[in-house]
């Protein structure tokens, strides 16, 4: 080899040592300037080392991981009739998404429980450390607070103790949200189905999003980013559709499943008959779509004069574009077209959470699990209300102290409701944000800052 392309070679290589050390040492520089960067650093590292104390100095506990991998065996096996997976605990419920996932899981830990339980660690991590980036990109919570995030002793047993898959929905959700802050409504739809096809709890993300989509992209936009996610949905459940089509959709998308009243969270007070009752489901699902409905009106169409008003001009647009055709082919699939705004990170992170919340206050039956479901929301939505700090801090110990009593009880469940209620009471009285970001560049936008 010739002497002078050593040297380039050399030398490209000292230039690229520099620019790593360079960049390394900005990051540094930044994160130790910026407290909030810093904490969420300082936070994610003290929850790797927290995570592997559990993992290896806590018992792991049985519940649903042999269920999971008796159901696995048999889809591996060949089995595609839905009403045939079976587990100790039961008929498998959830969408393929799952199967395949816990399919990939098996065949990494041969069904073990200890290297799954890394894996898990892994994904809390991984987990976590979306949540913080959303934090971070919002700006709505101070410093301190960050640490709130990792200090749920429920949330970290529902991840590292028992392998539950609410914490890939959850994870899949957190991924899809960080990329409707980038305005990546395809990408994050398609996400998104991947979370639904895993766990169906995150449809309770599905109306506000439908309303963020709407203001994020024209109607085509809507229509084509709906037809990704219901192509995921297809691909995935595709062997199953094929062979046992009826047993698939019954078993994969219950929504009328009556769960057990003993295992109830948060409503442990209502008596057994009333909580099995179609009536009561009724209630409460009238409840759900109430309060949807008046928060969508009064909080997050507010500056479009409500939500009727804004229904109806995004009617009337597409209208215009069904009789002009000829600006559909040009612009009908671009996010970035005249017809669409850039929405700011805190609008569209609060009417998710917000959304999600109302679904969680309403729903009827809160396992131990299902606490993964709005737990990284609560810091959130605590800053949202115009609570004083030791008031939301009391707010937040009071939630999580309730998800911590076993068995729950009469007390707890009321405690936990009346906490609940507390909040969505705060996040009403908070004022409406402004939807759009001033820049229409595609990048987020922050509205307010934490203090």
């Amino acid at each position: 080899m010739p002497r002078h392309a050593s040297d380039t070679r050399s030398a490209s290589a000292a230039v690229g040592l520099k620019l790593s050390a360079k960049k390394n040492t900005s990051f540094i520089q930044k994160t130790i300037k910026n407290p909030k960067l810093s904490s969420a650093v300082a936070v994610l590292l003290a929850d790797v080392v927290l995570v592997s104390l559990i993992i290896a100095y806590v018992p792991y506990t049985k519940i649903d991981w042999d269920a999971y991998m008796s159901q696995v065996s048999g889809f591996l096996g060949g089995e595609r009739d839905y009403s045939k997976l079976k587990g100790d605990t039961g008929p498998l419920v959830y969408p393929a998404g799952f199967l395949y996932i816990y399919s990939a899981i098996q065949y990494v830990t041969g069904g073990e429980v200890y290297p799954a339980q890394i894996l898990f660690g892994i994904l809390y991590i991984v987990n976590l450390g979306m949540v913080l980036l959303i934090y971070l990109k919002t700006d709505v919570l101070p410093w301190w607070a960050l640490c709130l995030l990792s200090l749920s002793k429920r949330l970290h047993s529902i991840f590292v103790l028992r392998l539950f898959n609410d914490c890939f929905a959850t994870t899949l959700f957190h991924a899809a949200l960080i990329s409707f802050l980038y305005q990546k409504w395809h990408l994050g739809l398609i996400i998104f189905s991947g979370a639904v096809s895993v766990k169906m709890n995150v449809l309770l993300f599905a109306p506000p999003l439908l309303l963020l989509l709407l203001k994020g992209m024209d109607v085509f936009g809507v229509i084509s980013a709906g037809a990704g996610a219901a192509v995921v949905q297809i691909l995935l459940g595709l062997p199953f559709i094929l062979s046992y089509p009826v047993a698939y959709f019954s078993r994969a998308f219950n929504l009328g499943r009556v769960f057990v009243h003993f295992w109830s969270v948060n409503f442990k007070f209502v008596p057994e008959p009333v909580f099995v009752s179609k009536g009561f489901a009724m209630f409460l699902l009238a409840a759900h779509l109430v309060l949807l409905a008046v928060f969508a009106h009064y909080k997050w169409c507010r500056h479009e004069g409500g939500l009727f008003s804004f229904l109806h001009s995004k009617l009337a647009q597409m209208k215009l574009k069904f009789y002009n055709p000829s600006s559909f082919p040009l612009r009908g699939f671009n996010e970035q077209n005249s017809n669409t705004r850039v929405l700011k990170t805190d609008y569209i992170v609060t009417t998710m959470f917000v959304g999600n919340f109302i679904g969680v206050v309403c729903a009827r039956s809160l396992h131990y699990q299902f606490y993964s479901w709005y737990f990284y929301t609560l810091p959130y939505l605590l800053w949202q209300t115009p609570f004083p700090n030791w008031f939301r801090l009391i707010l937040f110990v009071t939630v999580e102290l309730c998800w911590n009593i076993f068995p729950s009880n009469v007390y707890s469940s009321t405690l936990l409701l009346g906490a609940h209620l507390i909040i969505l009471g705060g996040l009403w009285m908070a004022p409406p944000k402004y939807p759009y970001a001033d820049k229409t560049d595609g990048k987020p936008a922050n509205s307010k800052k934490a203090s």
